[in-house]
């Protein structure tokens, strides 16, 4: 059985079976359960990765959570060797062979990688927000985008959000992603939009989401309480939403044997490549659960749309505080492709 504990006790998390901290449950019509899974992936192995999700997808549905969401580029990992390995060397046979691991082990949605995912979303009724490496086929299959996917209750793909650009090192392993996944989703009385990492820090990203009616936003990182602390709290106010932060995280026990420069990665990056940080920011800004850090964990919170309601009564600000005759937001959804073909 896995052990319940409140958010501020101290507990030590296990590689395989994550920790559970839950708030006191409420039940009506207003409220959604969620569940935050902090996981470490099996690191640059698509399968092996996929089969763990799908396991902390059973263990939130048997928390009769209404939803999960798992952290940044989780499937088959973040590419945590970019800032320790010397990666901007042009042309470096050590880089093109990670790159060529990382590529081979992305995530071909076309191909059915998620399929498993979706019948597990499908059997318990519970949606999905996962961060994946994708290996695009409508791009020529031999480039990689962070993509947020987004699985309903009934197995479906909703959206497939590609990073819009890259941050810093990233930009040597990820191609830049377009708007055609900037869309919220109805799930019970909220409206839930998501976000990669640094994308949250942009307000007219923000502002899409904003626009289609987004009370519930999902923030997924790599992992680092630096990322999460202060943003979560600082959305939730702006939004005036319920905010989640889900970050991954990445031990160096966490780095396979076989993976090419294990012992230089792993020597340039101390215990934690990612420490997590996931947390819940309730709509005022005030936390509902506070980070959580160096431990995998399941966070599991019930959430209630009538403080979203209670909160907007003073500042909404794609309602009645804003001013789209003077300012207003052109956002451009079309999938880009190289090329378009006419028969």
């Amino acid at each position: 059985m896995l052990e319940v504990i409140s958010p501020h006790q101290d507990h030590d998390g296990g590689a395989t079976a994550p920790n559970l901290f839950v708030n006191q449950p409420q039940t009506n019509a207003d409220t959604l359960r969620l569940g935050v899974c902090q996981m470490a992936p099996v690191w640059m192995d698509r399968d092996a990765t996929l089969a763990k999700v799908i396991e902390q997808i059973n263990l939130a549905a048997g928390q009769r959570c209404d939803l999960v969401t798992f952290g940044e580029a989780l499937v088959p990992g973040y590419p945590f060797w970019l800032a320790v390995t010397d990666a901007a060397q042009f042309n470096d046979a050590k880089q093109k062979e990670i790159h060529a691991l990382y590529l081979d082990q992305g995530v071909m949605i076309e191909r059915g990688d998620l399929k498993g995912v979706q019948e597990a979303a499908k059997r318990h009724g519970i949606a999905i927000y996962l961060g994946i490496m994708e290996r695009a086929a409508d791009r020529g299959g031999h480039s990689l985008y962070c993509s947020l996917v987004y699985i309903d209750k009934e197995g479906q793909i909703g959206s497939v959000h590609r990073k819009l650009h890259p941050t810093y090192e990233e930009r040597l392993a990820w191609a830049s992603g377009d708007g055609h996944g900037l869309r919220t989703h109805a799930l019970g009385a909220f409206t839930v939009g998501g976000l990669n990492c640094f994308e949250n820090w942009m307000p007219l990203s923000r502002a899409a989401l904003y626009a289609q009616g987004e009370d519930l936003h999902v923030g997924v990182w790599p992992g680092g309480l630096h990322n999460t602390f202060d943003l979560t709290q600082v959305l939730a106010k702006e939004g005036r939403s319920y905010v989640v932060a889900c970050s991954g995280l990445m031990r160096a026990q966490d780095c396979p044997q076989a993976m090419p420069a294990r012992e230089e990665i792993i020597a340039n990056s101390g215990t934690f490549m990612a420490n997590g940080g996931s947390c819940i920011a309730n709509p005022d800004g005030t936390w509902l659960i506070e980070p959580v850090i160096g431990k995998e964990a399941l966070l599991v919170a019930d959430i209630d749309h009538a403080k979203v309601r209670q909160e907007r009564q003073n500042f909404d600000l794609a309602g009645h505080y804003s001013r789209p005759d003077v300012t207003r937001l052109v956002v451009n959804r079309t999938r880009q492709s190289l090329a378009t073909f006419e028969e």
